[in-house]
């Protein structure tokens, strides 16, 4: 009897060992499980990732209660995400031709230099749609001035470029586009090209995207003459946010000619680059101002041509 007796007590003794909690693994403090719980009700994760880290730093005894917690609120956020994108997912599979569009309408001056040697008016308009899979982008820019009635700059362009996201990194371009410059010697421009682009790199603050291909451009001149050349493009994106208002973008392009299409005379090889670089800030959450430096280089332009012009703008710039 008495050996049943302190048997029995031994087990309990074993029991209360195992299940009562020691004191490195007590329950975690109200007063930290609050800041915590208040910084993950902020929807901040900022907050949210140093009330954890400050938790973990005066409670290190705690860890295994800080983890919980913090695997709960982890765990919350993947199933919102994926809600909000089956959500974004249905409206974007829902939605009509014309709908989802974006855009920002921007407004402001120039002061040129190269062929002209001009300031004037200078505005454009620009338009994105994003789906699940195919992204579109139109851009309509003009620079314009008028001195003693006659017209001393006139430089008009459109594009349309869509795309097709094989995955996060790699899509397929398209590109149509527009020009005319007669000041720069040609009536019209016309280009088309298609190949691969790659994002190298696509964060919040920062992101950069390459793209590569053939294209085929059709040049009538200011004189009467019109050439159609076999061309091959290669373009850049990026796009920088330096601080919270402030953000750098460059846009760069290159188009190398060889000779006419049908002939294919490599002697009579022609390069354009054209490249933009600008400096974003931000005024409110649709207003920003930008300062920015175009150059365009023609490696062979028309006869009494300069081959470099450039343009500096400064504009007002609302986003829709």
């Amino acid at each position: 009897m008495q050996l049943k007796i302190r048997m029995r007590l031994v087990l309990a003794a074993l029991l209360g060992g195992v299940v009562a909690p020691s004191p490195a693994h007590a329950e975690l403090p109200e007063g930290a499980r609050a800041i915590i719980e208040a910084a993950i009700a902020s929807a901040d994760a900022r907050k949210v990732a140093t009330a954890i880290e400050l938790a973990r730093s005066a409670y290190p005894g705690e860890e295994e209660a800080i983890a919980a917690i913090e695997k709960a609120w982890q765990g919350e956020q993947a199933r919102r995400a994926e809600l909000s994108r089956a959500e974004d997912e249905r409206k974007i599979r829902d939605a009509g031709l014309l709908e989802l569009w974006k855009g920002e309408g921007e407004l402001g001056g120039f002061v040129s230099s190269g062929n002209t040697s001009t300031s004037g008016l200078a505005a454009s308009l620009k338009l994105e749609r994003k789906g699940i899979r195919w992204e579109h982008a139109i851009i309509a820019r003009v620079d314009y001035q008028r001195e003693s009635g006659t017209t001393s700059r006139e430089q008009y362009l459109a594009s349309y470029e869509p795309r097709w996201q094989f995955n996060s990194s790699l899509f397929a371009y398209g590109l149509t586009q527009y020009e005319r410059n007669r000041f720069q010697g040609f009536d019209g421009r016309y280009a088309i090209s298609g190949g691969l682009g790659y994002r190298v790199v696509d964060r919040d603050a920062l992101s950069l995207a390459i793209k590569a291909g053939p294209a085929l451009r059709i040049v009538d001149y200011s004189e009467g003459e019109s050439e159609t050349r076999i061309a091959g493009l290669a373009g850049l994106d990026l796009d920088w946010r330096v601080f919270d208002r402030l953000s750098l973008t460059q846009d760069a392009s290159v188009v190398a000619e060889t000779g006419g299409a049908a002939t294919l005379l490599f002697d009579s090889a022609n390069t354009t680059l054209n490249l933009v670089s600008g400096l974003d800030f931000s005024l409110t959450d649709r207003l920003r101002a930008r300062l920015a430096y175009r150059v365009d280089f023609d490696s062979n332009p028309p006869t009494g041509n300069v081959s470099t012009d450039t343009l500096t703008r400064a504009t007002l710039i609302y986003g829709f």
